[in-house]
């Protein structure tokens, strides 16, 4: 069965929480610790980029709360995101470009898709240089849509050697 995240107001908060007691728990319900967003054709080529980067800039924070190294891992990850999404925006399959960030407690995995191919070779995408060196690991699935969904799985804390 699948997740189904539910954000109540203050006013239905306060007016259902007497009526479903059983249910207290959800009063003190913590951000998920996922980040999606889906951006459409209506942006111009060099756009996505930077509307993901920002999206991602304004909620970081929130999501690595109180995580160890929050800010490096919160620059890194934005940098991935920043070349993932400019990797399958110049290659779209469809009409948008699908993101999701997920916090484990110990990696983010930014996903993106839906590209149109697998990714290209580090040699023939420099972006891709970047993204190995900042993440733990890198691939690639068929999506839904039948686009390619790239994810990468950035360390919250710096590995040590």
């Amino acid at each position: 069965m699948g997740r189904v995240d539910v954000t109540l107001s203050s006013t239905e908060r306060d007016s259902l929480g007497e009526l479903l007691p059983s249910l207290a728990p959800w009063r003190q319900l913590a951000m998920s610790r996922e980040i999606t967003f889906c951006l459409g054709t209506s942006t111009a080529p060099a756009s996505p980029m930077e509307r993901a980067a920002a999206f991602a800039r304004r909620t970081l924070p929130m999501l690595l709360k109180g995580a160890p190294a929050a800010q490096a891992a919160s620059d890194d990850v934005i940098s991935v995101v920043r070349e993932l999404v400019d990797i399958a925006s110049r290659d779209r399959h469809g009409p948008d470009i699908l993101g999701r960030i997920v916090f484990d407690g110990t990696h983010i995995t930014v996903s993106v898709g839906e590209k149109q191919g697998p990714l290209p070779q580090p040699d023939d995408e420099p972006g891709l240089y970047l993204v190995r060196r900042l993440t733990d690991d890198i691939g690639q699935y068929r999506g839904d849509n039948a686009g390619y969904v790239t994810w990468a799985s950035v360390p919250v804390q710096p590995n040590v050697q």
